[in-house]
């Protein structure tokens, strides 16, 4: 009996499709694998297999340094990892000991612009057999068990940035942690949304990432031209638990792996620092299903004239995500960059309030029918970890239906209601995370704690170092 026999219980299902992969594995067509879990940024880190060891790995995962976890976005370990201080609380850290990544089976993927390579999403597992507690799949997976049974299901819509390379700066004078940023130029002039035009100075690459993310099997609705230059956004059908998730994580990685094949850089981060260029948002759809059937709608008949168009249920759910708001920023906006999007008269949100199909409100509530009730949150950025955005949003709006909050009137005038501003900067959310009691109690305070950690050192290292504002502020003048 091997280590996921022992460990990981996998379904009938997940066991049907590991079967799979290993009759793929002795046949022709498959050479590598690449292994991989999504860290505590939603970035993807693993290892590539041959096609000769799968089975090996199908029976007892694969190790990997659990130093990952204590990384920051630039690759600094945060976290002291050689002492006698247990790390985190979690003597398994000590000495950056090995975790055990087990492969989900039914995630598996050929990756259409890499012949012959797989591609599995792993959770993560202690030698002992002991889940991960940072595992930031697992986390989203515990908050799921929190729904008494529904389903969550989630539809993304999210922007991002498309720009010809110029030079990836690979030179020994680039080089640091992190390296100096690429060159890079512009696809096409923005300020025409949605133009035709500009979609078809686009199309020959946009055909590309069409290509590979349907021959993936992600569920694509649409491509299509934002407002600024270079920017694009791409809709995904509607899944239910870990689906929408697990879809970004993949997704994300993909665009940027095939953009850069054919001599393009993709950027997922919110505001990057070119004239002209807009800031990205990343859209999420939420609703709950009971059996198959609709939770937010109305009954049939139940008055709605002055409220939001839900039933108690969904109202409720809604009045969670409003008092909320301010600490699950911290994850749907996990970067300093993300929080200067947060600005008035933008179409992206400065303070938590709803609208009826409204886009100055952070969240709007639409659906002309049962099936199609939705709640479409605004507040989040495209470079938040898929697993932790979702968890966050889900466990807020569990406690708003848990203490049946009153979402309150509908904002007609969003950046002129009363209501609580969203945070300036990080800082700012962490400070909101920290003091919801109710949302840590959901996610895990030890998570929580161990989070804010990693994020007040990226904090810590941006205060340090000297911005360019700051040289043309200063630098001449004094």
């Amino acid at each position: 009996m091997g280590f996921v026999e022992r460990h990981a219980g996998w379904t009938a299902e997940q066991t049907a499709a590991a079967q799979e992969i290993r009759d793929r594995a002795e046949g022709d067509g498959l050479n590598v694998v690449r292994l991989v879990f999504a860290d505590q940024h939603g970035l993807l880190r693993g290892k590539t297999v041959t096609a000769s060891e799968v089975p090996t790995v199908l029976r007892d995962g694969t190790g990997i340094a659990s130093s990952l976890l204590a990384k920051d976005t630039s690759g600094r370990t945060v976290f002291p990892l050689f002492t006698k201080e247990t790390p985190l609380g979690l003597p398994e850290l000590r000495g950056a000991a090995d975790m055990v990544m087990v492969p989900d089976p039914l995630t598996f993927r050929m990756l259409p612009w890499s012949p012959g390579t797989g591609w599995l999403l792993c959770d993560l597992r202690f030698t002992s057999g002991a889940p991960v507690p940072l595992c930031t799949r697992g986390l989203l997976r515990s908050v799921l068990g929190q729904t008494g049974g529904l389903a969550y299901r989630t539809g993304l819509e999210v922007e991002f940035h498309l720009f010809r390379l110029d030079d990836a700066r690979l030179g020994p004078a680039d080089l640091g942690q992190p390296g100096a940023a690429p060159e890079v130029g512009m696809l096409n002039h923005g300020y025409q949304y949605l133009s035709e035009l500009r979609y078809d100075e686009l199309d020959p690459l946009l055909d590309v990432l069409r290509a590979h993310i349907e021959a993936l099997g992600l569920p694509l609705r649409s491509l299509e031209v934002e407002f600024g230059p270079s920017q694009v956004e791409i809709t995904l059908r509607p899944a239910d638990g870990l689906g929408t998730a697990d879809a970004m994580v993949l997704l994300r990685s993909a665009v940027k792996q095939v953009a850069a094949r054919h001599g393009h850089h993709a950027t997922f981060m919110c505001r990057p620092h070119l004239p002209g260029v807009f800031s990205s948002g990343w859209h999420l759809h939420q609703s709950m299903l009971r059996g198959g059937e609709a939770v937010f709608a109305p009954r049939p008949g139940a008055p709605c004239a002055d409220g939001p168009g839900l039933s108690p249920y969904g109202s409720a759910f809604l009045g969670g995500l409003l008092r909320h708001a301010r600490a699950t920023s911290a994850f749907s906006t996990p970067t300093l960059n993300g929080f200067k999007r947060f600005r008035s008269l933008s179409l992206a949100p400065d303070r938590a309030v709803w609208g009826r199909d409204n886009r100055g409100a952070m969240v709007r509530v639409l659906g002309d029918e049962p099936s199609s009730t939705r709640l479409e949150n605004r507040i989040g950025e495209p470079a938040a970890n898929p697993y932790l955005y979702l968890a966050s949003q889900l466990a807020a709006g569990l406690d708003g239906v848990a203490h049946d909050l009153d979402p309150g009137p509908a904002a007609d005038e969003p950046y002129a209601a009363r209501a609580e501003p969203l945070p300036r900067s990080l800082g700012e959310a962490l400070d909101a995370l920290e003091a919801d009691q109710a949302l840590t109690d959901r996610l895990g305070k030890d998570f929580v704690a161990y989070y804010a950690g990693i994020k007040r050192a990226e904090i810590a290292r941006f205060d340090q170092s000297v911005t360019d504002w700051e040289q043309r502020e200063y630098f001449r003048v004094f």
